[in-house]
């Protein structure tokens, strides 16, 4: 077997010839596009944050069209995040799944819709009421 030995003194720019080259890598540095480049983009790696509390619910009604929530649209929902106030949140208010602007404040809560059309909703404390997520990103056909 040949072996080479590479030495590393400086001969000078004279004596420099193409044959003095070993190997050459002409590619350059790789872009970071191109870790991706054999693969698409995946949505659920974009938009969802934890998939085992995420769901999916397609909007049915004008309620939210202030907010840029149409009716046809994708909602991804995810349970496991805190519903403060002024999240879009999917509730279920006696029975009824809706889809509101939630405001808390030390005694009341409150479902605004995102709609002239529309009034607020006061929770009354003993109705039948659950929040079943937050809204993260909506899906919108156009």
């Amino acid at each position: 077997m040949e072996s080479e030995i590479f030495n590393s003194t400086y001969k000078g720019t004279k004596n420099f010839t193409q044959h003095d080259v070993h190997r050459a890598n002409a590619t350059g540095f790789s872009t970071p596009a191109d870790e991706y480049m054999e693969r698409g983009i995946d949505l659920n790696e974009q938009l969802i944050r934890n998939k085992p509390a995420t769901f999916f619910f397609r909007m049915n009604g004008d309620s939210m069209n202030g907010a840029g929530i149409f009716s046809g649209d994708v909602l991804i929902v995810d349970r496991s995040i805190t519903n403060v106030n002024g999240k879009v949140v999917i509730a279920v208010l006696n029975g009824e799944m809706i889809v509101r602007r939630l405001e808390k404040t030390l005694n009341k809560i409150r479902l605004i819709p995102e709609t002239a059309k529309l009034s607020i909703i006061d929770v009354d404390p003993f109705a039948d009421f659950a929040v079943w997520g937050v809204v993260t990103y909506v899906v919108h056909a156009p």
